[in-house]
């Protein structure tokens, strides 16, 4: 019960946080004639982690009213192949704003720089793509996702109270389980190279400054550095909050069983990084900062 109360409220948190992000940025693309390129990826990423909520959400509330036949077959299929794409839009979003941040502070030395004026062309082109890359390697959600009410096999492994994963061929299995760790490979592979170049970045510059001023005002942070560093804190907690997720996970299929206790925690755990990536980028936006400013002196 204690990890429920904390999932809703992790929930709230979650849905409001990203739903102002994802508001604030509409209204900046819309309004701002120099908006950053930057925007349309916080934009879409606030975009999918109000879906995943939502769709969490959904899921906890069937459990929590025991809506009795409430979920069939279709329904199933449709909430927990949700849960995966956004999961995998999740992470390739924060990929791509990453890599995007490595371009935009990258010295004009770097063989980066030709594509500044080109990422902004191509963000629109990257969300289709990421979008069919994450339909088609969770479509095997299809085939074994089912109505726990529905199936009168015995080895089920439960995702939810009404919701069960049945055992599918070892080869589709495999295959999609290939397509899937690939992709999970090669977008944290991307995530670390891109924040290792951006740390090594920002640790060449910061020697510099020390080296060329001394004085009050190099201690001041410019928005690249406060933008990079936050990109830097996301990278790190998806990172670490995406292996926890594997962990429990792996063991949880290895065994085919779930403890109850364990799947509450795996949800939590699974959902931390959407309410908290929502709450970092809002502290860290000097845009928000400025409005609430504003808005509090009238």
């Amino acid at each position: 019960m204690i990890i429920k109360i904390g999932q809703l409220l992790q929930f709230g948190i979650g849905i409001f946080s990203n739903t102002f992000l994802l508001l604030f940025h509409i209204f900046t693309l819309l309004l701002d004639h120099s908006p950053k390129p930057s925007d349309m990826m916080i934009c879409h990423l606030a975009l999918v982690h109000i879906m995943k909520l939502f769709t969490a959400l959904f899921l906890l509330s069937t459990d929590l009213f025991e809506a009795l036949n409430f979920l069939n077959d279709f329904k199933c299929k449709t909430l927990f192949c949700m849960i995966r794409v956004t999961r995998g839009l999740s992470m390739g979003n924060t990929c791509l704003l990453s890599i995007l941040q490595a371009i935009v502070i990258s010295p004009s030395t770097s063989w980066l720089t030709r594509f500044k004026h080109k990422c902004t062309k191509c963000i629109f082109h990257s969300f289709i793509i990421l979008w069919f890359l994450s339909l088609f390697v969770n479509s095997n959600c299809l085939l074994y996702t089912a109505a726990s009410f529905n199936v009168t096999q015995s080895n089920l492994l439960s995702v939810s109270k009404y919701c069960s994963l049945s055992p599918i061929n070892s080869i589709i299995r495999g295959l999609f389980f290939t397509f899937s760790l690939s992709r999970d490979v090669f977008f944290i592979g991307a995530m670390l190279i891109s924040s290792a170049y951006m740390f090594i970045l920002l640790s060449r510059h910061q020697g510099q400054c020390q080296h060329l001023h001394r004085t009050h005002l190099s201690s001041r942070v410019s928005p690249e550095r406060r933008a990079t560093q936050t990109v830097l804190l996301l990278v790190t907690f998806f990172v670490v909050i995406y292996w926890v997720d594997i962990i429990i996970s792996f063991f949880s299929t290895l065994l085919w069983t779930y403890d109850p206790v364990i799947l509450d925690v795996q949800k939590l755990v699974s959902n931390v990084y959407a309410t908290v990536s929502g709450l970092v980028l809002i502290s860290s936006d000097k845009r928000i900062k400025m409005y609430f400013t504003s808005v509090g002196k009238l």
